[in-house]
């Protein structure tokens, strides 16, 4: 065994334990890992992401069912609108150049890590979490396409897409919304796999070992992610995503553009760094402000 193929398999864990504590971010850590690290092109560590990605949120998602952490109304339904849109977005992928594909990648990983790490505005002051509920129809259908087709055409399992339209759009609780994810992920894992696998062709020896690997640090990851407290599992999902999103864009520009994109990269987590800031020393004080007085008001 090379120490090639040794590195690959044990970044390959770090996979698995992103699925299983952050419902996300196995594409994100797969791509660029059989891209960078283990030498394959472009379409066709996408089309391998999709598989490794699909087989070990499918393990994953036992572990969270168990901790009563998914919403199988709202996973399925979403997920089967997802398939018919990666199946699409897979199709149209192996059309469109690699480089165009890592680009956007790159581009909506940054975006989103943005929206995660900004928090969903809350409808009420009165500092209650997210409630557990199954999610209307029509959204659900609507998002799950969208999701879907994006998902199949730059080949991420959409975890990095998924959990923030569980938790922000949706309202799920973050640990629901993380095991939720997973089922939609699956389904859209291998739909976007079947759209890619008609035009690409994988080396099925290095797939499988990444997958086995995943697979072990999913199970760790899994039981991890109920114990972690929800803005904490946020806030390193976003960070997360806005580092690796920052280096697959880098080294994708033109070598003239890398430091103008790592200067914008730098402001936008600046701005975003300053908002969170605000919200989480502004909140304590609206919150005194509207607390009732513990001093008894004169007769």
């Amino acid at each position: 065994m090379t120490a090639t193929l040794v590195l690959v398999l044990a970044l390959s864990v770090v996979i698995g334990l992103s699925l299983g504590v952050l419902g996300g971010g196995g594409s994100i850590l797969t791509v660029p890992i059989l891209v960078y690290v283990a030498g394959f092109e472009a379409k066709e560590a996408i089309a391998a992401s999709l598989f490794v990605v699909g087989v070990t949120s499918a393990v994953s998602v036992l572990s969270h069912a168990r901790g009563g952490r998914v919403m199988w109304r709202t996973g399925l339904i979403f997920g089967a609108a997802g398939m018919a849109g990666a199946f699409v977005g897979g199709l149209l992928g192996g059309h469109v150049p690699g480089q165009i594909l890592l680009i956007a990648f790159a581009v909506m990983m940054v975006a989103t890590s943005a929206a995660m790490l900004r928090g969903r505005k809350k409808k009420s002051d009165d500092g209650s979490a997210p409630v557990k509920h199954e999610l209307p129809l029509g959204r659900v259908l609507l998002d799950g396409a969208v999701v879907g087709l994006i998902t199949g055409l730059v080949g991420a399992g959409g975890g990095f897409l998924v959990v923030p339209a569980l938790a922000l759009l949706g309202g799920l609780p973050m640990s629901v919304a993380v095991g939720t994810s997973l089922v939609v992920i699956a389904m859209k894992s291998f739909a976007g796999l079947a759209g890619y696998l008609t035009t690409v062709q994988l080396d099925w020896g290095i797939t499988l070992g990444v997958t086995a690997a995943a697979i072990a640090g999913t199970l760790a990851g899994s039981k991890l992610a109920g114990r972690i407290p929800e803005g904490a599992l946020r806030k390193a999902f976003g960070w997360f995503v806005l580092a690796m999103g920052t280096f697959v864009l880098i080294q994708q520009a033109p070598a003239d553009l890398r430091l103008f994109i790592a200067a914008a990269v730098a402001v936008l987590t600046a701005a975003t760094a300053g908002i969170c800031w605000f919200f989480i020393s502004s909140c304590p004080l609206r919150n005194r402000s509207r607390r009732p007085s513990s001093i008894p008001s004169p007769a």
